[in-house]
């Protein structure tokens, strides 16, 4: 486990928010250098093709590589910096959260989102969420022109600051950009572990999920896949304010096997392969169905002549915000499956699953 939880900390400790993905992006294919062919298209997604059976079917293992974030939008007079969300926020949790601000010369300047002090404000706008122009990024310039010659302009983006952490509870990680590093990691060592394989692997790691799957989309014109299983980390329902007895993502139950969500309804016969291999394998597991959200699945289930698509996740408490935790079980859980699932996706077996 010990190597999982480095690769984990390597990829979250990395930046890439939609259409700046090189890091996470360089570390993806430094890591499965040498385990299969790479392929790239011209948005910057990347997949590394592994052959089991030169004419068995071509299974997309698909996860995305970036992370909410922020472009800068302003520099302001006075050296603050106006932004527009890159991905879906919640504005409560932005106010005095730190970021990292990527300039155009390379340099990462550290920063802080600022508001207007609640001791300003009316108690009317006090009980409403900020609005992202009532917000702005920090980061100790003068001027415009200070800012400018620390290498920003507007177009450079930021992520979010902060630090991988192993809690008291040595099972839990708390790290930003779960979502999706973790279904990069299990993506990335899926592709390492997997031998004697029925099937054509492509492992695939997608960027601008978070903006429309757009990597999706234009990888999935590539590969061609006849199967497709997506790597997501959704949200976790079990903190308070939700209903114990109706939870399908707690965090320590095993690796979450999505069967709806309101852009893709799983194909039910590879649902049910999915559950029967569960069973049969003692892997924990627990059936979703969501009322809301969505994954790269969108776009893949519908390219081409259509594509069974399966989406597993390892569910995560506070995604789209600064920090998000996850628990180790589920990690193994899902990456137990997906081992499993390639090495029984065969032709024949594939034939099964109407599009």
């Amino acid at each position: 486990m010990q190597s999982s939880i480095d690769l984990l900390r390597e990829l979250t400790e990395a930046d890439g928010v939609p259409g700046f993905e090189d890091e996470v992006r360089d570390i993806f294919t430094r890591r499965l250098e040498g385990v299969g062919e790479i392929l790239r298209d011209r948005t910057g997604s990347v997949a590394c093709r592994k052959v089991g059976k030169p004419d068995g079917p071509r299974i997309m293992l698909d996860c995305h590589l970036d992370e909410v974030g922020f472009i800068i939008r302003h520099i302001l007079p006075n050296g603050f910096l106006r932004f527009l969300p890159l991905g879906g926020w919640w504005n409560h949790t932005l106010p005095a959260q730190r970021v990292r601000v990527h300039a155009a010369n390379g340099n990462k300047i550290p920063g802080v989102i600022g508001s207007t002090p609640p001791h300003y404000l009316s108690e009317e706008k006090r009980k409403k969420v900020l609005d992202t122009a009532d917000l702005f990024i920090d980061i100790g310039a003068s001027s415009r022109v200070e800012a400018e010659s620390w290498g920003l302009r507007v177009g450079n983006w930021a992520a979010p600051d902060s630090p991988f952490t192993r809690l008291t509870n040595e099972k839990l990680l708390m790290a930003k950009a779960f979502d999706n590093r973790v279904g990069t990691a299990v993506c990335i060592e899926a592709a390492q572990r997997i031998e004697n394989h029925p099937n054509i692997l492509y492992a695939n790691a997608s960027v601008q999920e978070e903006v429309g799957y757009r990597g999706a989309i234009t990888m999935s014109r590539i590969i061609e896949p006849g199967l497709a299983i997506v790597l997501e980390g959704p949200p976790a329902d079990d903190t308070p304010g939700f209903k114990p007895d109706e939870s399908q993502g707690a965090l320590g139950r095993g690796v979450q096997i999505r069967a709806y969500d309101p852009k893709m309804i799983s194909n039910p016969r590879l649902l049910d392969f999915a559950l029967d291999i569960a069973h049969a394998e003692n892997i924990p597991h627990q059936l979703a169905v969501r009322s809301s959200g969505s994954t790269n699945s969108a776009a893949i289930h519908t390219s081409h002549h259509g594509v069974p698509t399966l989406v597993l996740g390892v569910p995560t408490r506070y995604i789209h915000a600064h920090t998000g935790i996850i628990n180790t079980d589920d990690y193994t859980a899902m990456l137990e499956l997906v081992l499993a699932l390639l090495a029984r996706l065969d032709g024949g077996c594939i034939s099964n699953f109407p599009a």
